[in-house]
């Protein structure tokens, strides 16, 4: 899939030069870049989602206590 991004002028040039001086192309590192970075984008965004919930108690939160008994963990 093709997938065209623009920019930052100062980005660009940072990404030339890493290209240029490891001998990889520019779009081996937007791949890494994107690959790296998009578990901690879904982490981040996902977490912050469940959060609003939790803030409007559309969410249900047990405490570690709760947990613990729940799993057994407490004998």
């Amino acid at each position: 899939m093709a997938t065209s991004i623009r920019l930052d002028p100062a980005v660009e040039q940072r990404l030339d030069f890493l290209a240029a001086q490891t001998g990889r192309t520019k779009a081996y590192y937007l791949r890494e870049i994107i690959e790296n970075g998009l578990e901690e984008m879904e982490d981040y965004y996902l977490a912050a989602e469940v959060l609003e919930r939790v803030r409007k108690g559309d969410e249900a939160v047990m405490s570690a206590a709760e947990v613990r008994k729940d799993l057994g963990l407490d004998s």
